[in-house]
């Protein structure tokens, strides 16, 4: 367990050092999996009739690779930008309990909010997990500055990845560049899994695994949602009569 506040002031290394680690944790396997995914995002966005400039501006605005997808398909489908702009935000979503569980384990009485709010920006799914498995042996004072390093470098070597693969997307068949992008997914749900801490976590992704094919076909445009909403009310029904049975035992 790393110490929360330092003994003595901090010094310009200490900040260094530990942006520095930062950047070497985001050096993993779940990275790499997410480059490989980007390498498909780059191929549709440059199917899709997407620029350069806008295809990397878009990997470091919108960030999450879901969010951009949608943006893409409502560009495509000719959707107006309020609608856009709504179809964007209500994917990205998903994210917001992840940076209420992040934030705290970063803040500190000293913490300021701007930067809080900057670090937000780049919670994803993988920073999400790396962040949560590291975050626990690095000082308290310190934690912003990791996760700094660590999800900045995701972000900037994924806009070099789509800079590249955007050059040579049209020479990758159209099959394997959707087989990357289902890499990040196939990932998320894994990791996801592997790191619930109880058992309402497994039964939340089940209940969307089922509901979600069937609530594409019954609400399109809302099976998200909706699969969201009501699996993940069941799972947390199914957790609590599950503790109120172990208590009453």
């Amino acid at each position: 367990m790393a110490e929360d506040f330092p003994n003595s002031p901090r010094k310009a290394s200490d900040y260094r050092r530990w942006f520095l680690k930062g950047v070497v944790a985001s050096a993993s396997i779940p990275a790499l999996i997410l480059m490989s995914a980007f390498v498909g995002f780059a191929g549709l966005a440059r199917e899709a009739g997407i620029t350069l400039p806008q295809a990397v501006f878009m990997t470091g605005m919108v960030w999450a690779l879901p969010a951009k997808v949608v943006l893409i398909g409502a560009i495509i489908s000719g959707s107006s930008l309020p609608a856009a702009a709504f179809a964007v935000a209500l994917s990205s979503v998903r994210l917001t309990p992840m940076v209420v569980s992040l934030v705290p384990e970063m803040k500190t009485e000293r913490t300021r909010p701007w930067v809080l709010y900057l670090l937000s920006h780049f919670v994803a799914v993988t920073s999400w997990v790396l962040a949560m498995e590291h975050l626990r042996t690095v000082p308290r004072d310190m934690r912003t500055v990791y996760y700094g390093g660590l999800g900045g470098t995701l972000v900037v070597t994924n806009m070099i990845v789509v800079t590249v693969m955007y050059a040579v997307a049209g020479s990758l068949p159209p099959v394997l560049s959707a087989a990357l992008l289902m890499l990040t997914p196939i990932y998320f749900l894994t990791s996801l899994w592997g790191s619930a801490r109880e058992s309402a976590g497994h039964f939340a992704m089940i209940f969307g695994l089922v509901l979600g094919p069937l609530f594409h076909v019954v609400l399109p445009g809302f099976d998200l949602l909706a699969a969201g909403v009501i699996g993940g009310a069941a799972a947390y029904l199914v957790h609590r009569m599950r503790k109120g049975r172990g208590a009453a035992t």
